[in-house]
């Protein structure tokens, strides 16, 4: 597999979240504001890429019987590994995702990405396909958590966008509003982004 198809791949055709709808626990319950979106994005590429890594290093090693066991061993570490310098250096952010930075331990993506690449490709492919992997949630919940926050805030990054006048509609900061608009970012990636690129 070329290296452009694992990007394609991971960002457009098989987009975790607009096309796939794997990991979309997280996606609608930090995304109400970009600070957070960007910061579950940074978290969940980190522990893609180096979990695809191990993982892929293991891959000739690891008995069939066990692998799932040893892959969510790997993962978890990794999530650990993040949490804890979360919490040591980005504290406000760690109270912020809460209970969501040990949740990726089970984010299907990390999962469904050691069973189908990384164990079955070479390292370096397999740290590509994490990064891609990784921008494609990265990009959905980005663009998600922008929308949500500008629509229901009127801010971005937490800096005001409109004067004392703007009403904010408060369903966009609420679960009801991540599902809407989630589902009309997917309707609009499917009929347009996949399409043009599946021609």
């Amino acid at each position: 597999m070329k290296i452009s198809d694992i990007f394609k791949n991971g960002i457009i055709k098989q987009n975790p979240i607009f096309v796939q709808l794997i990991g979309m626990c997280s996606v609608l319950a930090v995304s109400s504001s970009l600070k957070n979106s960007v910061t579950m994005a940074i978290a969940v590429i980190g522990v893609l890429v180096l979990s695809n890594i191990v993982i892929s290093m293991l891959r000739k090693v690891t008995p069939e019987k066990i692998r799932i066991p040893i892959f969510i061993v790997v993962i978890a570490t990794f999530v650990t590994l993040v949490e804890m310098l979360m919490k040591a250096f980005m504290q406000p952010m760690y109270q912020a995702l809460g209970i969501f930075i040990p949740l990726i331990v089970v984010n299907c993506i990390i999962l469904a990405r050691a069973e189908a690449f990384a164990s079955k490709n070479s390292v370096f492919k397999s740290a590509l396909d994490g990064v891609a992997m990784g921008l494609g949630y990265g990009i959905a919940i980005t663009i998600l958590g922008t929308i949500r926050e500008i629509i229901g805030s009127g801010s971005l990054w937490g800096i005001q966008l409109f004067g004392e006048g703007f009403q904010p509609a408060a369903l966009f900061v609420a679960p009801p509003g991540a599902f809407i608009l989630l589902g009309i970012l997917i309707a609009i990636f499917r009929t347009v982004v996949v399409k043009r690129f599946s021609e």
